[in-house]
């Protein structure tokens, strides 16, 4: 069993942005959602841990209001 990690661990994470930021562009609303479930999924499958994954979902819901 695997604790996510929450502290900063991405290399060049204003790299990363940019690029997440640029899948979106040019989409509709829809297609964005489309795209984020999509990569979801596909990191889900690549993380494989249940544990983690229920961890990481538990703390995003937290900060909904």
């Amino acid at each position: 069993m695997t604790t996510l990690i929450t502290e900063a661990n991405l290399p060049r994470p204003d790299d990363f942005y940019q690029v997440l930021t640029d899948m979106h562009r040019d989409l509709t609303d829809e297609q964005s959602a489309d795209v984020n479930a999509r990569l979801i999924l596909l990191l889900s499958n690549h993380i494989g841990d249940q544990y983690v994954l229920e961890e990481a979902m538990t703390i995003a819901r937290e900060h909904i209001s």
